[in-house]
C-alpha cells in the first residue's frame, strides 16, 4: 500500500527532527538548529536546553524568510560558481550557518566565540 502525501510529509518532518536532534549533539556551541524551506517556513527546530532565544517569533519568521531568498539567490549563480556547499554569517551575539539540502536549509545558530566552526559545518554536513 502506497503512502498518502501527508504520511510522507509528516514522515519527512520527523526525519529533519531527527537530523537536528544529531546536529544539536555535535557541540555545545551550538544554540539553536532548524529546517526550513525555500519560502522561510520553519519545517522545524529546537533550541538548546536552557537558553533564551536571541529572536522573537516574528524576528525569526523575517530571519528565515531573509535566509531562504539568500539562499534561493545564490542559487542562481550555481552555474557560475558552483553549488552553494554553504554559508556563515557572523554577527556579534551569534555565528549562523546555513547548509542547503534539497530544497530546505539546515540552519544553525551558534556561539559567538565557537572556534571550530569548519569543524562543525563538516559534521553537519555528514549529518543532512
Amino acid at each position: 500500500m502506497s503512502k498518502t502525501p501527508e504520511q510522507k510529509w509528516k514522515e519527512s518532518i520527523i526525519d529533519y527532527r531527527k537530523r537536528c536532534q544529531k546536529i544539536m549533539g555535535v557541540s555545545k556551541s551550538i544554540r539553536y538548529v532548524g529546517v526550513i524551506n525555500e519560502f522561510g517556513r520553519t519545517l522545524t527546530g529546537i533550541i538548546q536546553p536552557g537558553l533564551k532565544p536571541l529572536l522573537g517569533p516574528e524576528s525569526a519568521k523575517n530571519e528565515f524568510f531573509i535566509i531562504s531568498n539568500l539562499i534561493t539567490m545564490r542559487n542562481s549563480q550555481a552555474k557560475a560558481f558552483g553549488p552553494l556547499d554553504s554559508a556563515i554569517i557572523r554577527h556579534k551575539n551569534a555565528i549562523i550557518v546555513c547548509v542547503p539540502k534539497n530544497k530546505v536549509v539546515y540552519y544553525v545558530s551558534m556561539d559567538p566565540d565557537t572556534k571550530s566552526v569548519e569543524s562543525i559545518i563538516a559534521k553537519v554536513k555528514s549529518i543532512v
